[in-house]
This record gives structure tokens, C-alpha cells and sequence, in this order.
């Protein structure tokens, strides 16, 4: 049998036993002979069951094989043989010894003879080596020993003792991909395809004359645009999603807590085994064992049996899920600067915050909802309240019955969640009693009523919003057990989702690929997951707590975290592994005995935060051991709840005095100071700004920005050149040496004298070629430089007396860096006229890799070890220009030059666009950070997006 076709015997023996096919399992085993199932036989030896345990040793070794062989079977029908003694059995007994035994007497003759005395006598144990045998129990143990150390030392068993390490349902993965590979060749590729057999070959239909929708003009497809993913195929089959396709997609299978077990290879001492269960048991996924490890996801297979170059250590391309993990970095080097210890603002709401949420634009923007149902809208940059209103219903006629009956008893109606919509424009409230209120926001402190819709029986526990099929809707989930989805413009309800048994806590709209889905949990801490679509949950989990659960994704919605509160007050915070939907690292550091339900909220692809025990607590997202904890300067209830903005560089708090306080790190209070700044300037910037027919975005910023505060309206919105449109306020220079002395006013200012500059040298040993290209980190603290060479130069500040923080300052000079192994950063370059090459490179977002060309092929690097990730795209074209995508480090726009720009995969390795439009070679390329188009320029002189 080829190696291959053994392979896939192991894939069914994990299949049937994922599936409980027990039996079955069993006797593939003993009829394919690959794998000796350790724990089975040892069941089947404790039980007595001597038929069965001959049976399954025949599939491995027969009597007359070798030694140990012979003694395995001996020891077996000897203890057979006393069995039947011992009960009086004498006819058995004899049946054994002539049927069983006689074949030994060829070996042993003088041995048989003896085990034939033993009849003769009326208790065997008046044989002398028999005087301690005791009850059958104990000598069926006693000799379990010894198989075990016969069947290690048997060299028939050598490799067959240890079950393969497979990654949870493989075979399910295996038949997904090939699913996924069958659907990309379709003509008419659907959506979510319905999969109905596995028989035949896999092809969409026509879906009357109506053609799938374009992945890659969807704005809101997520990190990689393929035609379609498959939705979970648990309605049709036993077969489920694989990792592959969404994130919930391991979820699907319900996999046994328990693969297949695995056997130690180890020698088997004397003495009887300490719990030999606890030995062979295989844990489907890591508990406590190494918490701080990355365990791969069934989506790493390619990328570990991709080729890499020599030299590159195997964990270094063997990378989990995405193949650039570039937005949770290894190196822990963290700065006071990182936190956000310092109190920047005190705002008095007037009743206790039960939720706030930032504005996804406008950084300053918080919106609050409290617990006699009033929401207020700040400004934390000039601390304005510049909305409060109070609950009220805006057509009670309209409502259900119950919901009046329940506003006539008591009037309160606290705020469950509130919370803006994706682009800032509206923003929705969750009352605790049936309805939910969603606003329209016009800038400035004008908010209009939208929607009003009776949405629950009960409270209504949380609402998100989601875009499915290209439509913004609104979710909701509440007391009645039900999640429903309601049309964003007209609040027409979409869908219902019935299935849990408890009310609905929480919701977690999200996507992957191609495939929209919806998390959800309830009081009873069971975790389902739906697709849009009328076909029931596609996950029943528990949650850690069995209660109060929330969900969330990181930034980047590459990592799914939970937190929750049990009913006795124990908090768990958990990161999930979604490619098999358990619990990959929990979070140390809560006390044993919360005194309320945990908030939790991530930040910056990098860490965690909750409320407990008068302090917010911070994690790093790769350790499970307590980071940080701040206490705001006290003045903090139990279990605060707590919200970042979402540049992460303001933390908001609820306070005990019914406030909020505003906490930052070292850019949020530059970004407060220079709204400070401006409308303390805004009138001279007024003026300016009818004066000058030319401003720098800068000075543009600040004058809107102080228009804002005074009073005037100001634009909602510039255009920048890469064509990306955001909040004025949201634009904030990043002067990296500036002090934290709150008494120093930041003030913004245009260069232009010489005198005004400040001048250093970049210290360079090597005596490289000239500098081609030279850019900041995006962190700010290092200057990477790509020279004519193809040699990268990588320089960083230190950290000294003049310069204690680290960073980018002119009045110390940073220092050339290289790893302890001394390699350099090289290109490839080709060998015709590498003078006339055009150097390119584009940094991931945290500065983790650098992606690169010098007329050659692409590399990719590791900025901490400088080794080459991989290498692809050998010219011609020959890349001209690069750019990471900014939310999936794993898209890449390479600009090539004959003038076409190609939307690269490198997880997949895959092209999976090919843009034109440009006559030359493109020159420049850049990703909008919050809408999607991508701006190039070319040496033909055009702009295009």
C-alpha cells in the first residue's frame, strides 16, 4: 500500500472515531494493522474479554512470530487459563489448555506439563509461583504491565504504537477544500452554494439567468475576494464547514473532546502505571500547557509546505492562520507611552454610563447611554456635552401593548448598548425594555430621529450593525431568545433567529472571505453562530462562565476574543480558536470573585482590556499573564465599563460619581492638546483661511478643526490626495519627541525658514551605494533606507539620558542596527543593468516586515531577524511600486512596469486581480484607510482610483 493511501487509512480512523463509530474504528484498525490502539487494548484486557483481545492482536502478530509475540500470547491464555481454575470451571479450563496452550508445549514441554498439574489440584494457589496470585482484578492489572512493556519491546509494533498528531477533523478540511476548489471552477459561481451530495462533482446551476455578484467590487468582502465560500454543510450531511472557509467554520463539526488516541512510545517501567488514561489522552486543543503559544488553524497547511529559502528555520514559515502575523508582533517591548495612565478629561454625565462608543471616524466623538435611559454625545477634545436626551418614546401608538403596560408601571428604561453604525452616520440605542431607537448624525450636535422599532418581547440586550448582501442592517438580540435583523433604512425586518434556550446576552456581526455571519450568545453560556439565511445555527458551544458573554474581533479581524462573568462572579477572557472552536489561550490576572459583570474592549491589534476590581486591566493579546493595571486615580466602580476609541489612543471609563473619565496614552494627549491648541487659535486661522489662496493640510486641518469648536460649521470631511475621506479632527500631526509636560502648549506651526530645522547625520560603516528610497516606520521610532545596492539600512534611536523615550528626535543621532546574526536585508536583482532598476518597499502596519523589490523578485522580510520570509514574482513585469493593504496585511498592491497594478495574495500566493488603465509604469499606490479604493499614479502623468 503507498504511503498515501496509508494516510488516508488514518484519516478515516480519525473520521470514524470523531463520528463514535466505535466497533468500526476498531476494526480498521486490526484489519488495516497501521495503528495498535493502546487504551483499547488495555479495556479489553481489564474486561476479560479474551476473544476480542486475540482478535485485535492477530491484526499485528501472531503467536510464532518472535518472542515477545509468543510470550504476549502466553501470558494472555494463561491468565485465561486461571481464570476458568478459579471459578471451578474444569471443563473450560481444559478446552484452554488443549485448544490454547498445547501450542507452547513444543517450546516448553516441561512448562506445559506443570500448567497441566494445575488441574489436579483444588486451589491452584497451592502451586508455589502461584501462592500470591490474588483476585482476578488485580492479576488481569498485573499482567497489563507486562503486555504493555512486551508489545514496546515487540519491533512488529515499533511504529505503529503513536497515532499520527492531526489537526481535528482533517478529512472534513480535505473535502471542503476540494469543495472550494470545485466552486471556484464554476461558470456561475453562487454566493453561499447549497451542497446536497458528495457523490458527483460540485456545480452551481444558473440561478435564473441572474449572475453571482463580483467579489471584488464588494467593498466589505473582507481579507481575501474569492467568488464564493460554502456555507456549513451540517444541514445536509455529516459533513461541516472546513477551516478554511469563515471563521466559524471548524465550529461546525463538533468535534469529540478527545481525538484519537495517541500512546507514548516510551518504555513502560515496573511498577504499575500512575492513571495510564491520563497518558494517552490527546486534547483536542491546548489548555494551560503553554497558554503564550500560537497553535496553527487547519488555513496554515499551505503555507507550511510552501518552499522557503535555505537557511529559514521551520517556525519561521510554519506561521498560524494568516501568513504575515504582522499585527500581534512577538517582541514585547512595551512603553509607558503605550498606556493610557494619564486622566486627560473628567466629564460629568448625571447618571451612571451603561455604554459608550467612539465614533468610527471623529476620535473625540464618545457617545453615552445610561441607566434611566438618557444619551448624551461629547466632545472629549473641548469637553463639551454637545447632545443629551432623555427616554422617550416617539410613537407610543405605534408600540405593543405589553411594552405600554410596562412603560405605565415604571417609566425607567435604562440603555442596554448604544452605538454607531460603521461610517458614523447613524448610531443605535438598545433599551432594556422592547425597543431600540436608531439616530441619524449630521455633524455637530445634530442628531435626528430615524428609526423607532418595537424589536423584542422583554429587553433588548445588544444591537450591532452589519452590511450582508451589500445593505447596512441593524442587528438585534433580547429577552425573548431571539436575534433578529432589521433593514437599516426602512426597519423592515429580515430575519429571526430562533434556536436559543436562554435569553440572547450578546451579537457579533462579522466576515470572512466571502461569508457574512452572525455570533451570538445567551444567559445559559451557549455560544451559535448564523448565516443570513433560514437554515438554524451552525454552532453550539459553551462559553467559559456559562452566563454573561461578549464577543469581539480585534482591529483587524483576524482574532476573536470573549469575556465573560458566571453566576458566582468567576470572569473569564479567552481568545478562541476559530478554526476549531475552542478556547486557544485564557487570560490570567481577574480576582476569584467579581463583584459585577467584566466590560471588556481590544485596541490596536495588540491588547486587551477590562474593568475589575476598581481598575482597568490590560493583557497583551499573545500573554495570558496580567500586563498592566490602571486605576485612573481612583474613583472607579467595581466592574467599569470602559471603551477605546478606535486608534486606540483614548480609553474611556465609567466613574462611581456618575462621570466619565478620559483616559490617553502620548498621542492622545498630543491629539487633545492640538484640539486645545486650535480653538484657542481659531479665530487667527479663520482669518488665514480667507487670506491665502495656498494652505498646507495641516493649517487646513487646524482651521476647520477651530471653526468646529467656536461654533461655526465646518466642512465634514477633506479629500486627501490617496482619496481618503475622513473627519477633520481626525487628523492629527505625530511629532515624536514631543514632551509630556501638560503645561507645554502644542502648537502647530509652518516651516519655513532654515533656522526653524534642525539638521543630523545617518551613520553608515558600511559605505553603501546611494540611499533609493528612505521613509519613517510607521511606529516612528526608526528610519528604514533601501539603497542602490539592494541592501536595506535600518536606523533606530536609542534609548539614553538625552533621550529617554526612545524616540525620533533630532537632537540625538540614531544608530545603524543589526540582528545578533549580522545578515542584511538583500533583493534579488537582476543582471541587466541593475543601475536602472526602480526600488520599491512598503511596510506591514506595525512595522513587522517589510515587503521589497530592486528589479528583481518580491521579498519579503522579517524586520526583527532580517531572514527572508519568501520570495515570489520573478520579473518580467518587474515591480515599480509596493503597498500593503491596510486592514489585511496579507493583500498587497504591487505596481508593475508595464504600467498594470496587481492585487497579490500572499497567504494564498495567488493574483487575484489584475488592474489597468495606467500607459506607463506605475509610480505611486495607495489604500484608503476607510473606504476601499486604491489611488495610483503613473509615468504617464494620470491619477487613477
Amino acid at each position: 500500500m503507498s504511503s498515501l493511501s496509508r494516510e488516508l487509512v488514518f484519516l478515516i480512523l480519525q473520521f470514524l472515531d470523531e463520528e463514535k463509530f466505535k466497533e468500526t474504528v476498531h476494526k480498521l484498525e486490526q484489519e488495516s494493522g497501521f495503528y495498535f490502539n493502546m487504551k483499547y487494548f488495555e479495556d479489553e484486557v481489564i474486561n476479560g474479554n479474551w476473544d476480542e483481545v486475540e482478535r485485535y492482536l492477530g491484526g499485528f502478530t501472531k503467536v510464532d512470530d518472535n518472542r515477545y509475540s509468543m510470550k504476549i500470547f502466553f501470558e494472555i491464555r494463561k491468565q485465561k487459563y486461571l481464570e476458568a481454575l478459579d471459578k471451578h470451571d474444569r471443563s473450560k479450563a481444559v478446552e484452554i489448555l488443549v485448544k490454547d496452550l498445547k501450542v507452547f508445549a513444543s517450546f516448553n514441554e516441561e512448562l506445559f506439563k506443570e500448567i497441566t498439574q494445575l488441574l489436579t489440584l483444588e486451589n491452584f494457589r497451592e502451586n508455589e509461583q502461584l501462592s500470591k496470585y490474588g483476585d482476578t482484578k488485580s492479576a488481569r492489572a498485573i499482567m497489563l504491565v507486562e503486555l504493555k512493556k512486551l508489545i514496546e519491546a515487540n519491533p512488529l509494533f515499533r511504529d505503529k504504537l503513536q497515532f499520527p498528531n492531526l489537526k481535528n477533523s482533517r478529512l472534513r478540511t480535505l473535502i471542503n477544500q476540494s469543495l472550494n476548489w470545485q466552486h471556484q471552477l464554476c461558470k456561475n459561481p453562487r454566493p453561499n452554494p447549497d451542497i446536497k451530495t458528495l457523490f458527483v462533482d460540485h456545480s452551481c446551476g444558473q440561478p435564473n439567468g441572474a449572475r453571482a455578484p463580483s467579489p471584488a467590487n464588494n467593498p466589505l468582502l473582507g481579507s481575501i475576494p474569492k467568488p464564493g465560500g460554502f456555507p456549513p454543510l451540517g444541514a445536509h450531511g455529516p459533513f461541516q464547514t472546513a477551516p478554511t472557509v469563515p471563521p466559524l467554520a471548524g465550529w461546525m463539526s463538533n468535534p469529540p473532546a478527545v481525538t484519537h488516541p495517541a500512546v507514548s512510545g516510551g518504555a513502560i517501567g515496573f511498577g504499575t502505571p500512575t492513571n495510564p488514561a491520563a497518558l494517552l489522552k490527546h486534547p483536542r486543543t491546548p489548555t494551560t500547557a503553554n497558554p503564550s503559544m500560537d497553535y496553527p488553524s487547519g488555513d496554515s497547511d499551505h503555507i507550511s509546505k510552501r518552499s522557503r529559502p535555505v537557511g529559514i528555520a521551520e517556525e519561521q514559515v510554519n506561521l498560524p492562520v494568516n501568513m504575515l502575523p504582522v499585527t500581534y508582533p512577538q517582541s514585547h517591548n512595551y512603553q509607558q507611552d503605550d498606556f493610557h495612565k494619564t486622566v486627560a478629561r473628567t466629564l460629568t454625565q448625571g447618571s451612571t454610563p451603561m455604554s459608550m462608543d467612539f465614533h468610527p471616524l471623529q476620535q473625540t466623538l464618545l457617545l453615552v447611554g445610561t441607566n434611566v435611559g438618557d444619551i448624551g454625545l461629547w466632545d472629549v477634545g473641548t469637553k463639551d456635552r454637545l447632545v443629551v436626551k432623555n427616554f422617550k418614546v416617539w410613537e407610543l401608538g405605534k408600540c405593543s401593548m405589553a411594552l405600554q403596560a410596562s412603560l405605565v408601571k415604571d417609566p425607567a428604561v435604562p440603555v442596554n448598548r448604544i452605538i454607531w453604525s460603521p461610517d458614523g452616520t447613524l448610531f443605535g440605542v438598545a433599551y432594556s425594555r422592547h425597543i431600540v431607537q436608531i439616530y441619524s448624525y449630521h455633524g455637530g450636535d445634530d442628531i435626528r430621529q430615524h428609526l423607532e422599532i418595537d424589536a423584542h418581547v422583554g429587553g433588548v440586550n445588544d444591537i450591532a450593525f452589519a452590511h450582508p448582501n451589500k445593505q447596512l442592517c441593524i442587528i438585534t438580540c433580547g429577552d425573548d431568545k431571539t436575534i433578529k435583523v432589521w433593514e437599516a433604512t426602512s426597519g423592515a425586518k429580515q430575519f429571526t433567529f430562533e434556536g436559543h434556550e436562554a435569553p440572547v446576552y450578546s451579537v457579533c456581526p462579522h466576515y470572512k472571505e466571502n461569508i457574512q455571519f452572525i455570533f451570538s450568545t445567551a444567559l445559559d453560556g451557549k455560544i451559535k453562530a448564523w448565516l443570513y439565511d433560514n437554515l438554524g445555527s451552525r454552532v453550539d458551544y459553551d462559553a467559559p462562565g456559562h452566563w454573561c458573554t461578549t464577543m469581539a474581533y480585534s482591529a483587524d479581524g483576524s482574532r476573536l476574543f470573549s469575556c465573560g462573568t458566571s453566576k458566582d462572579g468567576e470572569s473569564h477572557l479567552v481568545e478562541w480558536n476559530e478554526s476549531e472552536g475552542a478556547v486557544k489561550r485564557t487570560y490570567q490576572g481577574f480576582r476569584k470573585r467579581s463583584m459585577g459583570v467584566v466590560q471588556f474592549d481590544t485596541t490596536r491589534n495588540r491588547f486587551l482590556a477590562a474593568g475589575d476590581e476598581f481598575l482597568i486591566k490590560i493583557w497583551d493579546m499573545d500573554n495570558t499573564g496580567l500586563l498592566t493595571t490602571i486605576d485612573a486615580e481612583g474613583g472607579l466602580p467595581a466592574s467599569p465599563r470602559i471603551r477605546f476609541n478606535k486608534e486606540g489612543t483614548l480609553l474611556a471609563v465609567s466613574t462611581l460619581d456618575n462621570g466619565i473619565k478620559i483616559l490617553a496614552n502620548a498621542d492622545g494627549l498630543r491629539l487633545l492638546r492640538t484640539l486645545e491648541n486650535r480653538s484657542f487659535d481659531a479665530s487667527r486661522n479663520a482669518a488665514e483661511t480667507v487670506t491665502k489662496p495656498l494652505i498646507n493640510p495641516l493649517t487646513a486641518a487646524a482651521n476647520a478643526a477651530a471653526a468646529s469648536s467656536s461654533g461655526t460649521p465646518a466642512p465634514a470631511a477633506i479629500t486627501a490626495m490617496n482619496g481618503d475621506s475622513r473627519s477633520l479632527v481626525d487628523v492629527k500631526p505625530r511629532i515624536a519627541d514631543e514632551s509630556l509636560d501638560k503645561s507645554k502648549v502644542w502648537k502647530l506651526m509652518e516651516i519655513t525658514e532654515s533656522t526653524q530645522c534642525r539638521s543630523i547625520k545617518l551613520a553608515d560603516n558600511m559605505r553603501t551605494s546611494k540611499i533609493s528610497r528612505l521613509i519613517y516606520t510607521n511606529s516612528g521610532v526608526a528610519i528604514l533606507a533601501l539603497t542602490a545596492s539592494a541592501v536595506h539600512l535600518l536606523w533606530k534611536w536609542p534609548r539614553s539620558d538625552r533621550n529617554t523615550s526612545g524616540k525620533a528626535t533630532a537632537s540625538v543621532s540614531p544608530q545603524l542596527w543589526q540582528p545578533p546574526s549580522g545578515i542584511f536585508m538583500t533583493n534579488d536583482m537582476t543582471d541587466n543593468n541593475p543601475e536602472e532598476a526602480v526600488h520599491c518597499f512598503a511596510l506591514s502596519k506595525n512595522d513587522s516586515y517589510v515587503m521589497s523589490a530592486s528589479g528583481g523578485k518580491i521579498s519579503l522580510f522579517n524586520m526583527m531577524t532580517f531572514k527572508t520570509m519568501t520570495t515570489f514574482m520573478p520579473p518580467p513585469p518587474a515591480a515599480t511600486f509596493l503597498a500593503f493593504h491596510p486592514q489585511d496585511n496579507n493583500i498587497i498592491a504591487i505596481g508593475m512596469d508595464d504600467s498594470t497594478i496587481q492585487i497579490y495574495n500572499v497567504r494564498i500566493d495567488e493574483v487575484k486581480s489584475k488592474l489597468r488603465g495606467h500607459s506607463k509604469r506605475i509610480t505611486g499606490l495607495a489604500f484608503s484607510n476607510v473606504l476601499n479604493v486604491l489611488v495610483s499614479s503613473g509615468a504617464d502623468a494620470q491619477v487613477i482610483y
